[in-house]
């Protein structure tokens, strides 16, 4: 699997199935490009669950709907509910960790 460029038109249907990864993210933010790389290893080798970015720069409205108003911040989604929000850089043992939690519940 691969990271999914979420917009407007994508984003609602994909938070929808099951956990997903959401990357709030733009192109000038320092913190994000050095997140970029953990979340696309993260999305080269998701299993059970799914892993999208969002730029906010394209997309203000979705980011403004869940409040995100520093980048990065990591959402995580179980079937469209808010299951985790962090703001701020995060090592892929972290973010992985954070999956493993909701799988299992």
């Amino acid at each position: 699997m691969s990271v999914m460029e979420l917009n407007l038109e994508n984003f609602d249907s994909t938070i929808a199935k099951g956990i997903v990864l959401v990357d709030f993210w733009a192109p000038w933010c320092g913190p994000c490009r050095m997140l970029g790389p953990i979340i696309e290893e993260i999305g080269n080798n998701a299993d059970g669950f799914v892993v999208g970015k969002l730029n906010v720069d394209d997309n203000p409205d979705i980011a403004e709907k869940y409040d995100v108003r520093s980048i990065p911040t990591i959402i995580i989604f179980n079937k469209g509910q808010i299951v985790h929000t962090s703001a701020g850089l995060m090592t892929k043992a972290a973010l992985l960790q954070k999956i493993d939690i909701i799988k299992q519940s």
